[in-house]
């Protein structure tokens, strides 16, 4: 991993080591398969957190270390979660949340970031201890919902990236940031697909019904 940290590419007069260029590109390829629904979702994701994880470690952001840590073990559960919903005309079902489960994700979220960023402050693990605890705590919510197959976890990753850019930036990595801006084209098609889908699922419930026995 050393190899991967101090050695890397040039790119428009940044320079990017290879494991944040690999991280990033796997993360992005998550991105892509979640839009399919496809299991390969997950091991790719596992890919990236460990790559990302050694990254987030050297630039001294404990929150956005400590999330792949967190993601990891939540890709096993998304894992499990969709070999076990899967439907042979739409694959993995996807719904809308309901109106309690859309306020659980906003109360975790909002509860959760407070948390982490006292956490963070008084270990002195980032210099940037709210904007780092939002990223984590939304990474979870966002992913937990994925797992689900909730269509918000979409909206979750919105509110992500609108916070991750700056910080990347400020914390000099650069080509992190611009991934982030790519994910949010990809995470405004996704929420299109899986709201186009779900709508489809709740159309033909016969479907669904045999997919969930």
């Amino acid at each position: 991993m050393d190899f991967l940290l101090h050695n890397g590419v040039t790119v428009l007069g940044q320079w990017i080591s290879f494991a944040e260029l690999a991280g990033q590109i796997f993360a992005l390829a998550v991105v892509f398969l979640a839009q399919r629904r496809t299991l390969w979702t997950w091991p790719v994701q596992v890919g990236a957190t460990v790559l990302l994880f050694s990254v987030y470690v050297s630039a001294h952001l404990g929150g956005l270390a400590t999330r792949q840590v967190a993601i990891l073990a939540i890709s096993i559960y998304g894992w499990w979660a969709w070999s076990r919903r899967s439907d042979p005309v739409y694959g993995v079902v996807v719904r809308k949340g309901r109106l309690s489960e859309r306020l659980a994700m906003a109360g975790a979220f909002a509860l959760g970031t407070t948390a982490m960023a006292l956490v963070l402050d008084a270990l002195d693990a980032s210099w940037a201890p709210w904007p780092d605890a939002a990223i984590f705590v939304g990474t979870l919510v966002a992913f937990a919902a994925q797992g689900a197959g909730l269509v918000e976890f979409w909206l979750v990753w919105l509110v992500v990236d609108a916070i991750g850019v700056p910080l990347q930036l400020s914390s000099g990595l650069y080509f992190s940031a611009a991934v982030y801006i790519v994910f949010a084209g990809l995470v405004v098609h996704g929420w299109w697909s899986w709201n186009r889908t779900a709508k489809q699922v709740r159309t033909a419930p016969s479907s669904a019904t045999t997919a969930s026995a």
